[in-house]
């Protein structure tokens, strides 16, 4: 049984996540590489190509979005919001998203008549989603709020937590919009905010990004995995079925059908592809400064082999992973910004003079080419919260 270290893993890292030695490719190729980079905070996409691109500008990939199209935002694994490449859509939509759907769809029709809206959910939800498509056919794209006005279908108010402090009533219809676009109905099309902020115009999905032609479920499946496992592996099978958001029969269903092969990961059971167990050579030392959510913070659910003792620091208590700075391989600290927008590294680790100095350069880098605009991590960590505060 081939064996990994954790030294082996953490090169295979640098190297596949870009990050030991920078890429120019396009960011259509960057996102498909990691299945797709993390996007419920609007500026994580933006830093984490940043992190990896030899030369990239906010407007790469803004035209990737909005003008070229190559890249799409879509909601799939674990409810999250991801860029992906939009030749991938259609794979995405089968092994990912369609289960993401079938769950936000039966909750939203249960509110519905929860709060009283309507008696038939099913039938409201047909009638407000059809106004929806309707509407778009005509006028081409419309924000959240121009189609609340615009529609009475999408009228009424839910409360998510009656009685809680954070709950309160709100309109139900951003939650229509959620639906029709998770199950490949919609997309969100001009975004009317910077690049920091999340204002997007949905549009019709067919008139964005074309006609969107699903594969066999199973087949989807396969080549999501074998793409993770291409990029992330080896890896165990919890750490595949979190990052899918899907059962262990499903993982192991997609492993067996990909014929990953049993690793050893220093004692615990791991997977690989069957073509990829070449001993990784070591590569030149590195850093790099991550955006909170980063996909690659993100991409296991079995962090010990480069997050360490850090847990409760790095990552809050519902698993959200705040800014990083990384040694090597290993999460050693959290960066913030001051009130003038230079950034700072603050160490929960000792790492040596050469590594200091090369995450110095680092902060020196992200203070010039954020050029004054403030990033508010959307779920900052522990670790950058008392140190904002120092």
């Amino acid at each position: 049984m081939r064996s990994f270290t954790v030294e082996e893993r953490r090169t295979r890292l640098a190297r596949r996540h870009f990050l030991a030695e920078a890429t120019d490719r396009s960011v259509a190729d960057v996102a498909t590489s990691f299945v797709g980079l993390h996007a419920t905070d609007p500026a994580t996409p933006y830093l984490s190509l940043w992190a990896r691109h030899t030369d990239f500008r906010v407007a790469d990939l803004d035209s990737a979005l909005y003008v070229g199209r190559t890249v799409v935002k879509h909601l799939a694994m674990r409810r999250t919001l991801w860029v992906f490449d939009t030749a991938d859509l259609p794979v995405v939509q089968a092994a990912a998203s369609n289960r993401v759907a079938a769950t936000e769809r039966r909750k939203l029709i249960a509110d519905v008549v929860k709060a009283g809206i309507a008696v038939d959910g099913e039938a409201w939800l047909a009638d407000a989603s059809a106004a929806v498509t309707a509407h778009l056919a005509e006028h081409g794209h419309a924000n959240a709020r121009e189609l609340r006005a615009a529609l009475p279908q999408l009228a009424g108010d839910y409360d998510p937590a009656p009685g809680k402090s954070w709950g309160g009533p709100g309109p139900i219809s951003p939650r229509v919009l959620t639906v029709m676009g998770v199950e490949g109905h919609l997309v969100r099309g001009p975004n009317e905010g910077g690049w920091t902020t999340s204002r997007p115009k949905w549009t019709s999905a067919a008139q964005w990004v074309g006609a969107v032609e699903q594969p066999e479920p199973d087949a989807a499946r396969a080549a999501l995995i074998a793409t993770w496992l291409r990029t992330f592996g080896p890896g165990t099978v919890e750490d595949v079925k979190w990052f899918f958001g899907h059962t262990l029969g499903w993982t192991r269903d997609g492993l067996r059908d990909i014929g990953a092969v049993q690793v050893d990961l220093d004692g615990v059971p791991g997977w690989a592809l069957a073509d990829d167990l070449e001993p990784e050579p070591p590569c030149e030392r590195w850093c790099a400064l991550l955006p909170g959510l980063d996909v690659t913070t993100m991409g296991w659910k079995q962090r010990d082999w480069y997050l360490g003792p850090h847990q409760a620091q790095v990552f809050d208590r519902n698993g959200n992973g705040g800014p990083t700075a990384w040694c090597d391989g290993r999460i050693v600290g959290c960066w913030t910004q001051d009130a003038d927008g230079r950034v700072a590294v603050h160490l929960v680790e000792d790492v040596d003079a050469a590594a200091s100095k090369a995450l110095a350069r680092k902060a020196a880098e992200l203070t010039a080419w954020l050029d004054g605009v403030r990033i508010a991590a959307r779920f900052p960590s522990p670790l950058s919260k008392s140190a904002a505060t120092r």
